[in-house]
């Protein structure tokens, strides 16, 4: 009788801390997502080309969205992420909007044993929202390289602005994406051209 009512006594003060843990949580906030380039024009035949995750300062490696006040001073906007590592999400959507460009086949990530003739490697060099200018900035930085030989090909260096109505996750993400649909579509488009 007492382990029984000890037992009720311990499984009451569980039920306890855990409706107290659950009161104390708050929702995640939400979470946004890149989506790729519909259906980019003006692509021709590409060579087999493997998509490595890009390169990013630990600024952008992150879930987080950033925001950059005036100056140096950066924060990250609260109550947004993204659906995943910024990188990993930027490298997904490019190689969606090589498939979208009729390239399904042409595109790869590293380690699909699949035999590529170059390379697409690329460094997140800004990926942000600006208080001061209320913009969003996005520059990314692309390499094409020989697998074979190792030798860079091309490289170029890709930006896009956009306006921003107000400093808040929702708006900045929605811009971000806007701009980064552009963005992809530029790197498509330039790396066709030179395969």
């Amino acid at each position: 009788m007492v382990s029984s009512l000890f037992r009720a006594v311990r499984l009451s003060a569980l039920a306890l801390g855990l409706a107290g843990l659950a009161a104390c949580s708050s929702p995640p906030p939400p979470t946004f997502d890149l989506t790729a380039a519909q259906r980019p024009t003006g692509v021709g035949a590409l060579a087999q080309t493997t998509i490595a995750e890009p390169q990013a300062f630990a600024l952008y490696d992150t879930e987080r969205l950033v925001v950059r006040a005036s100056g140096n001073a950066v924060a990250y906007l609260p109550g947004a992420q993204w659906a995943d590592r910024l990188p990993k999400v930027f490298q997904a959507r490019l190689i969606q909007t090589f498939e979208n460009a009729s390239q399904v086949g042409r595109v790869s990530r590293p380690g699909e044993r699949i035999m590529p003739a170059n390379q697409l490697n690329t460094d997140i060099r800004t990926f942000e929202a600006r208080a001061d200018t209320r913009e969003v900035v996005l520059e990314v930085s692309a390499k094409i390289v020989n697998d074979k030989t190792g030798r860079v090909v091309a490289a170029e260096v890709f930006g896009v602005r956009m306006p921003l109505d107000e400093i808040t996750g929702p708006a900045a993400a929605a811009a971000m994406d806007q701009a980064n649909q552009q963005l992809l579509t530029q790197i498509v488009r330039w790396v066709a051209a030179r395969s």
